[in-house]
């Protein structure tokens, strides 16, 4: 006979759960996941219950000895997905199991653990997820525990085009073992194929807590109920039929160029002649049934341009019409190049392969340790058509699919609010073209969209980021730091502030190259700031001047107010390129210390306690 669960007490007044009883009653399974997405959505913003329920009345910390903890920290979703299937694989074997999103899992918790997965990934050069800051910073601390009686793994993601791969997660592995836990198996490293790691990980993690916890005489299955942390973002992606493997069909309404239309940039002289604009984008999700926040990304699905699909079959002497059989599909080369292959972004694992083909004794040296900083620079200016180029050999087909990665979805951040836009989304697109070693460079995806005329069909499904949100508290403050295309969420905070009626400020920092060219969204602005929509704004325009001027300087100059919101509770974001965000967070330390009276640490810990608090959010790639 199966032991009856404690079920938490409910929250409602009767009269409430008479009411959500009438409405539940009859509802199938579709509508049933659509009304608890749709409650998710609304609880965003409030905070989580702080402990899982466990049957007998135990809670979570009292068992920590007989279940695993799974803990994620995630950027853009995928440490979230991957965490959340070896969750669910976990809970089908009938195993205790909790899944906590590292920045509410309670540090005091770790000295108890006895059983615990970490999966994270790694942003840039090396540095944690917005979500999971405190903990990478609590574990690598003085304050850590000792911790002989934990069993631990951690499965890496990441994206080898940056040197430091997954380089937060190979930190915390080699932490944990300091702290004197035991490594059940190596740390996983996952690259933008994530499965081919993650899949033979989560089977041998599987395997390696089924052996623990049956140690320490766990419930038999039958008495155990899933201890869970269900994230809004977790519920409301439950009902979406569409996803990066079964993408949307938007229609594109508009496309307008905000950007000046031929501006040569100075900034990518060391790249050759750049032309850059920036597209604002208007797709329909008419008949969807897709929901966003201000805040999530759209993903797009796109085709690699076809003058660099024959660029690469050009440098390597391959025939685009030439059938090849790969991962149990049949399809011409060119078909592949086209869209199912990474054909920008560079990796570690491909210039390796390069390297062992072309026998060239320059890339063998790149790839030695102690050359790192020119490597770096490689991945910083270097996309497939110039490795092919500039270290030639011997290919096949069937060799060059193998080396490339599978092809990836690009997300943008989402520059609408749907309460004002309706069943539409709006993007902010910057298409960047340059001559770089004699080939002409461009974003996939940018030139993807760029190219499309109204009436098109774009593959779309939507990303959550549940930590981008603006405050549910419509009186509380917000500072909104987004230079460049940066400042697209920004355009659907203060859409979706206005809309609801919100009587916090909202203060916006924006900075680009040129003030005739390059101010996105200049009449929206203006417009805002007369309606009261926009209380203030200040812009950098690096190259309208002798000395170039950047938000951070702007942060510096404004540091006596801004240190003033911020003590008065208001939330800040940030959104950009990860050089911007790191300027940015500098500037920030900078204006705490001097104006908060702080020394260098203190400056760092409130910063990071704005993080925990989820004041302090960040959109950076």
């Amino acid at each position: 006979m199966t032991a009856a669960a404690t079920v938490p007490p409910s929250p409602l007044p009767d009269d409430r759960k008479a009411l959500l009883t009438q409405l539940v009653e009859g509802l199938d399974g579709n509508s049933l996941w659509w009304l608890s997405g749709f409650a998710a959505g609304l609880a965003q913003g409030h905070p989580a219950p702080a402990l899982a329920v466990i049957p007998g009345g135990q809670s979570a910390a009292q068992s920590s000895q007989n279940r695993l903890t799974v803990i994620y920290g995630s950027q853009t979703g995928n440490a979230r997905g991957a965490a959340e299937q070896l969750v669910a694989d976990a809970e089908a074997t009938g195993l205790p199991v909790r899944l906590v999103r590292a920045d509410v899992y309670p540090t005091r918790e770790l000295a108890n653990e006895r059983l615990l997965y970490i999966v994270i990934s790694t942003q840039g050069e090396g540095d944690p997820p917005d979500d999971a800051i405190g903990l990478v910073e609590f574990i690598a601390g003085k304050r850590a525990p000792k911790l002989p009686e934990l069993k631990y793994a951690v499965l890496g993601l990441g994206d080898s085009s940056y040197a430091e791969f997954c380089g937060i997660a190979r930190k915390l592995d080699t932490r944990l073992a300091e702290l004197g836990a035991t490594r059940l198996q190596p740390a996983g490293e996952a690259d933008l194929d994530i499965d081919t790691v993650a899949t033979p990980w989560r089977v041998q993690a599987l395997a390696d807590a089924r052996a623990n916890i049956a140690e320490t005489a766990a419930p038999s299955p039958s008495n155990v109920t899933p201890l869970r942390h269900v994230s809004a973002y977790s519920a409301y992606s439950a009902y979406s039929a569409y996803s990066a493997q079964h993408p949307f069909a938007a229609e594109l309404l508009s496309r307008q160029v905000i950007s000046g239309r031929d501006f040569k940039g100075p900034a990518y002289a060391h790249y050759g002649v750049a032309d850059k604009r920036v597209h604002h984008i208007e797709l329909s999700l008419e008949g969807s049934g897709l929901h966003y926040e201000p805040g999530d990304a759209l993903g797009i699905v796109h085709r690699n341009p076809q003058e660099l699909v024959e660029a690469v079959l050009s440098a390597t002497g391959l025939s685009g019409d030439a059938d090849v059989t790969h991962d149990g599909h049949s399809r011409p080369l060119s078909q592949w190049l086209a869209e199912h292959r990474e054909l920008t972004r560079i990796s570690r694992p491909l210039l390796t392969s390069v390297a062992e083909r072309s026998a060239h004794p320059e890339l063998s040296r790149l790839l030695e340790p102690e050359h790192k900083a020119e490597l770096t620079r490689v991945f910083d200016d270097h996309q497939l058509i110039d490795v092919l180029r500039r270290w030639p050999a011997e290919w096949s087909a069937q060799a060059l699919l193998g080396t490339l990665r599978p092809a990836a979805h690009r997300l943008y951040s989402i520059a609408s609010s749907r309460k004002r836009v309706g069943d539409e989304v709006h993007l902010t697109v910057d298409e960047l073209r340059y001559d770089a070693h004699g080939s002409v460079h461009q974003g996939a995806a940018s030139s993807f969209l760029a190219a499309l005329e109204e009436g098109a069909q774009v593959p779309v499904f939507i990303e959550a980021n549940e930590r981008f949100r603006v405050p549910a508290d419509g009186n509380r403050d917000i500072i909104m730091i987004g230079p460049g295309t940066g400042v697209a969420p920004f355009r659907a905070f203060v859409q979706e502030r206005a809309e609801v009626g919100a009587s916090g400020r909202n203060w916006l920092f924006f900075g680009a190259r040129h003030f005739n060219t390059d101010f996105l969204y200049q009449t929206e602005w203006q417009d805002a700031l007369r309606r009261k929509e926009l209380q203030r704004l200040d812009l950098a325009f690096s190259r309208d001047q002798a000395d170039k001027i950047y938000v951070q300087q702007r942060l510096r100059t404004r540091g006596r107010d801004l240190y003033d919101w911020l003590r008065n509770g208001a939330h800040l974001y940030v959104c950009g390129a990860i050089s911007m965000g790191k300027d940015v967070h500098a500037a920030l330390l900078d204006v705490v210390r001097e104006h908060g009276g702080l020394d260098e640490d203190a400056a760092r810990e409130y910063l990071t306690q704005l993080h925990t608090e989820g004041r302090y959010g960040r959109d950076v790639y």
